[in-house]
């Protein structure tokens, strides 16, 4: 599996960005795909997953009500809406996909993804 993310860029706090991930290699409706982000001197924080239909999302709790991570499975994409950023936003946003199940809040987690696109940069300006 490939993973293609977009769409990062610098804005100022309180704007908005839309991520999107372009997946290729295998059948897009049988990955569950999430969002992770790295800031500086930090480890990988969850960000928000989808499962394969979209029916079922999580966030983590620093982004709820705020970001809204969305799939279309016709055209491979997952999107990751990013509204009211914080300067504390400012990180490196990863794309990640897994086949494994069950989709549920216990499975959304770093090690659970198998595969991982390059990141972008979202830099976020007081």
């Amino acid at each position: 599996v490939q993973l293609q993310a977009s769409g990062g860029g610098l804005v100022q706090a309180g704007g908005s960005l839309r991520l999107s991930c372009a997946a290729s290699g295998r059948t897009f409706s049988s990955l569950v795909m999430g969002w992770f982000r790295r800031s500086p001197g930090k480890g990988r924080d969850r960000v928000a997953s989808i499962s394969w239909s979209g029916d079922s999302t999580y966030y983590g709790d620093s982004v709820k009500g705020r970001f809204t991570i969305s799939r279309d499975n016709a055209k491979n994409t997952v999107y990751l809406q990013m509204n009211s950023l914080k300067p504390e936003d400012t990180a490196v946003y990863y794309c990640a996909a897994s086949t494994r199940g069950p989709y549920n809040s216990r499975s959304f987690r770093e090690d659970n993804y198998e595969y991982w696109g390059q990141g972008t940069q979202v830099t976020v300006s007081s």
